[in-house]
């Protein structure tokens, strides 16, 4: 949901608030109270971090006295703040007292805005993303899934609830969120679930997939789209080697490892893989155990046109959005429930995904939907191409 959609939502609960009716409500006394909208007045523009949003002011007529939104003017007053407080706002709402602590906090607590309110709104949002995740999704054409999990401390228990999260690329470079759904410590049948539902939502398989190196995620994938290649993120896969090596060693180890996903070509990078494994091999067997492991995931992107290997490497088309929730995640309180946090962080990523940036090299796109064969970043050419080229 964009940032805009919000605010306009806040005006008109203000305004449901003062005639106490709903906007399709018969004109009446309701108790004690007259009056009837009139359309909307200027369009007001207000400035945010992320860009300039344009809402429209609500009329009210046949009152005692003159009606002015008391919103407007405060968010006007404090539209710099907007493009953090809004997230905040989001993550916080979990709970029905948190969203209304939060909504006060950003407006104040003069807030013209019952708990009634903060309810129907809190239920809009619920049917908007059960509306989201049944979308027809047979027209997207989809080249490339981004797929990764969320922990939020929600529900009963001390256990995180996960939040298995998926991304798709276009054709046209663009990026969509196609899933948010909770699932159980990123499980086979909790992956395997949604992507069946994306299936069966009419989503063909993708090209390539890349996700870490939870046994989770490929289970499932080789389960419902078997004909989709797949790519192990190297950030994940850099941490886990680390991980088996001691402090004072690891500067050195690091520096081969981050030379790996940059090599130029698929045997560069494994003439890197034995350089790390002649340094470290030895005394440190477990740190190549951990390299070696899944390898054939690790270099899949030497098959794909090398303007896109920047975002196939890693996950970070998940991580990067993930990364501002995490930081309030990370430090808040158990949410109530997994439902409402998978609902709120929903609306978060919506807000997200109106800042993605479009694929690099996206004029290659249509050809890798369309089956075009790639090696070491180079398109192979085609049998009628090669034709083309013997005759010419």
């Amino acid at each position: 949901m964009k940032v805009q959609g919000f605010v306009q939502e806040v005006l008109e609960e203000e305004v449901v608030e003062l005639l106490g009716r709903q906007r399709h409500q018969r004109r009446k006394m309701v108790d004690g109270k007259a009056g009837y909208r009139n359309g909307y007045g200027k369009v007001r523009n207000l400035s945010l971090k992320t860009g300039t949003i344009a809402v429209r002011r609500p009329r009210v007529r046949n009152l005692e006295g003159h009606f002015e939104s008391r919103i407007l003017p405060l968010f006007c007053r404090r539209s710099r703040e907007m493009g953090e407080l809004l997230p905040e706002l989001y993550l916080h709402g979990l709970a029905k007292g948190d969203f209304e602590l939060a909504l006060r906090g950003l407006l104040g607590d003069g807030a013209p805005l019952s708990a009634s309110s903060i309810q129907r709104l809190k239920a809009k949002w619920e049917n908007e993303y059960e509306a989201w995740r049944n979308q027809d999704l047979h027209q997207e054409e989809i080249v490339y899934l981004w797929a990764d999990g969320l922990y939020v401390k929600a529900g009963i228990g001390r256990d995180k609830a996960a939040l298995l999260v998926v991304v798709g690329a276009r054709t046209d470079g663009t990026k969509k969120v196609l899933a948010v759904e909770s699932g159980y410590r990123e499980s086979r049948r909790s992956w395997a679930t949604l992507l069946r539902s994306l299936k069966k939502r009419g989503l063909g398989p993708p090209r390539l997939t890349i996700a870490d190196g939870h046994l989770g995620i490929w289970n499932a994938l080789n389960e419902v789209y078997p004909a989709s290649e797949e790519q192990r993120c190297w950030n994940h896969k850099i941490l886990n080697v680390l991980d088996q090596l001691p402090r004072r060693v690891q500067p050195q180890a690091r520096e081969i490892l981050c030379k790996m996903p940059y090599a130029e070509t698929q045997k560069a990078c494994e003439r890197l893989k034995a350089q790390f494994t002649n340094v470290f091999g030895a005394a440190y067997p477990k740190a190549v155990e951990t390299l070696e492991r899944d390898w054939d995931r690790m270099i899949t992107f030497y098959r794909f046109p090398k303007e896109h290997w920047v975002h196939l490497r890693t996950t970070n088309v998940v991580e990067s959005p993930f990364a501002a929730v995490r930081l309030r995640t990370d430090a808040a309180k158990r949410y109530r429930n997994t439902t409402n946090a998978t609902v709120l962080i929903w609306r978060l990523l919506m807000v997200a995904e109106n800042r993605f940036r479009r694929l690099k090299g996206h004029h290659l796109l249509r050809d890798v939907y369309m089956g075009a064969r790639y090696a070491n970043g180079i398109r192979i050419p085609d049998e009628r191409e090669q034709k083309e080229r013997i005759a010419a």
